[in-house]
This record gives C-alpha cells, sequence and structure tokens, in this order.
C-alpha cells in the first residue's frame, strides 16, 4: 500500500473521522508514517503558536535571508539542515526564552484582588516525551477556554542600553565568547505577557469521549475555575558567525507564575493528569515533580534530543543537546529570572558560556 499523503497526515490531526480506517492502521504500523506525522504536527503546532502569540513571523521572514548566506559558503544540504535545525530550536522552550518570547503563557502579577498565587518557577526539569505519545499529548484547549490577555510584542531594539530600557532588565556580558562567535550582539526584547485558562467539564467531556472514555468526576469548584499564566518581560542577545548565522543566544526573562481563582494547584494538578487522552508516561514524570508548584516542566522529545543535569554557578539546570551533536542548551533558574544560552555549540561550550556569563545593569 502507497503511503497516505501529507494531506491525509495532516487530517488525522484536524479531522480523524474524516480518514479511511486503511489510511489509519497503514499509519499506525508505519515508523516513517509516524515519523511525517510527528513533522506535521509540529508544524500545526508552530503555526498555531504564531497565530496565538504572533511572536514566530520573524524567525519565518528573517529566516530565508540567514540562509542564503549560510549557503553561499556551504553546501546547500548542510546549510538546509543547520537552518531546519535553528527553525526548531527558536521554537523550543530553550528559545523561547532566549528569544524573549520567554514562556508563551504570559507575564505580570494578578491584579485583581481574587487571585491566589498557586505557582512560582524555582527550577526547571525535563519531561522526555517519545514520538509515539508526542503525537497524542491533548492541547489545553481541550479542556476549557485559553484566552491571551497581553501579548509579548517581540522586536528588534537598536543595542543594549535600549533592551535594558525596554525590560528593565540587565543585559549578558560574554567575555570569552566560544569558536565561531564573533562581533557584537544584536538585541531583541519582549513584553510581559499573559493568558487566562478556564476549565470546561463539558468540553473535557467531549474530548473524553473522542478517545473512547468517560471523563472522570470533577473535584467541586473545578468546572468554570480560572488559572492566570504570567511570565516575562525578557530579552535576547544574538551573536552571529561570519556568515550571518546565528551562533549563540543569551536570554533572560522573568520567570513564570501561575495565579488561580480559586482552586488550589495540587487538585488541579492531579485532576489535569488523570484526564483520559494524556499519556501515562507523560503523566507520570509530572506526577514526581514538586507537591508545592515550583517546577516548570521543560518538553524533550526523546527522538531528536537528549537531555541532562549540570550545575550552573550553584544553581541546577538542564542540558539539551541534538542527537546529532549540532546544536545544544542550557536553562535555568536563578532568582526569580529564567535564563537560556542556546547555540550551534557543543553542550560543554554553552555550559562554559552559561558558567562565565557576566550582567550589565
Amino acid at each position: 500500500m502507497r503511503h497516505p499523503t501529507d494531506g491525509t497526515l495532516r487530517r488525522l490531526l484536524d479531522e480523524p473521522d474524516g480518514v479511511a480506517d486503511a489510511d489509519r492502521e497503514h499509519v499506525a504500523g508505519c515508523q516513517a508514517c509516524l515519523s511525517g506525522l510527528a513533522a506535521v504536527r509540529e508544524d500545526a503546532v508552530a503555526v498555531g503558536a504564531a497565530v496565538r502569540f504572533e511572536v514566530a513571523p520573524d524567525v519565518d521572514e528573517g529566516w530565508p535571508r540567514l540562509s542564503r548566506a549560510a549557503a553561499a559558503d556551504e553546501p546547500r544540504r548542510v546549510a538546509a539542515a543547520r537552518a531546519s535545525r535553528w527553525r526548531a530550536w527558536l521554537r523550543s522552550p530553550v528559545a523561547a526564552v532566549a528569544g524573549a518570547a520567554a514562556i508563551l503563557t504570559g507575564v505580570g502579577a494578578a491584579a485583581a484582588a481574587d487571585w491566589l498565587q498557586v505557582f512560582r518557577t524555582e527550577r526547571v526539569a525535563p519531561v522526555t516525551i517519545s514520538q509515539a505519545d508526542f503525537l497524542q499529548l491533548p492541547e489545553l484547549s481541550a479542556y476549557g477556554e485559553v484566552a491571551i490577555k497581553e501579548k509579548a510584542d517581540r522586536r528588534a531594539v537598536p543595542d543594549a542600553d535600549a533592551a535594558r530600557e525596554a525590560t528593565g532588565l540587565p543585559v549578558p556580558l560574554v567575555a570569552d565568547p566560544p569558536r565561531g562567535v564573533t562581533g557584537e550582539p544584536t538585541f531583541q526584547v519582549g513584553d510581559k505577557v499573559s493568558a487566562t485558562f478556564t476549565f470546561s467539564t463539558s468540553k473535557a467531556a467531549r474530548t473524553a469521549e473522542a478517545v473512547g472514555e468517560k471523563l472522570p468526576p470533577p473535584p467541586p469548584g473545578l468546572d468554570g475555575s480560572r488559572f492566570r499564566l504570567t511570565a516575562g518581560p525578557g530579552l535576547v542577545a544574538i551573536w552571529s558567525e561570519a556568515r550571518g548565522v546565528p551562533a549563540l543566544m543569551v536570554g533572560r526573562a522573568v520567570a513564570p507564575r501561575a495565579y488561580s481563582s480559586g482552586v488550589p494547584f495540587e487538585t488541579a494538578r492531579d485532576y489535569l493528569l488523570a484526564m483520559p487522552g494524556l499519556p501515562e508516561t507523560v503523566a507520570s514524570q509530572l506526577r514526581g515533580f514538586s507537591g508545592q508548584g515550583t517546577t516548570l516542566p521543560l518538553v524533550v522529545k526523546a527522538w531528536k534530543q537528549t537531555t541532562r543535569t549540570a550545575d550552573v554557578n550553584g544553581v541546577p539546570g538542564t542540558v539539551l543537546t541534538t542527537r546529532d551533536g549540532v546544536m545544544a542548551g542550557v536553562l535555568w533558574v536563578d532568582g526569580g529570572f529564567v535564563t537560556g544560552v542556546v547555540g550551534s555549540l557543543s553542550a560543554d561550550e554553552v555550559l562554559a558560556v552559561a558558567r562565565g556569563l557576566r550582567w550589565e545593569p
């Protein structure tokens, strides 16, 4: 049997009931099609982020120019591969912080008196997910309504002084740049952003029915309860190689926090982790996080990345490396800020940058 088309793979995500049983069975047992489905889902997530948060277009508009610059000095296939990796990392959790999109859930403090803080970021920890489980991950909107209240408005600024003025944050100083990193950095900033999530029992029940399961009875007060997610502002410094391709990004953002209209963090967390549709391998990792609501999950795609922990000047950090070893990043939390370093470097090189960073107020 021939492989289903890209359109069929996309329909499996958007309208699964419209896909023939024969195509479903083929995809389920075909590694090539599963890889294609994963790629389609990643593209869909990236497009959704661009629409909802208006931060990804900068990447899409700027990349063709950088790709052409790289292609002048490298074989086209190598340049395209590097471009693809950077595009993926620019939308990853590490680069989201380093790109001043920060954490796309929002920023700032809850202004209303009826909001109770239920989560604050004190550390990050990896959640390793397989390709098969990644394809099953539900969107948060499957369980309620997500509304963006303040947008990041990521943008370039002329210099370090402008970045400081726009965010109130110090700018990074890299005293000993690694190989291939030259010249002065350019800067981007992102404003405060915030979002609210309102849990809906009826919507969650429909999601459960779609996977052939029944929604567990929700705890009292959860239906209609609201959660406000906040983070930022943030800034990023970007160093380029001689070809004009990004070689190193160092960013910092105000760490995410979450507030509840009354339901405790543990109550909401435990119920959401018991929801039908969430892979048990993912739920079990999240259950192992701090019960006090202080650990920010960092999704690690096991088929693309490896992860390990490392010390960053006395603070625990999470190191991500692509399986081909071409790119690496490190993310850590200190003093209420999430900081990230990512580049076309080795893990040891990004760690050396992270440990040697200085911040200019």
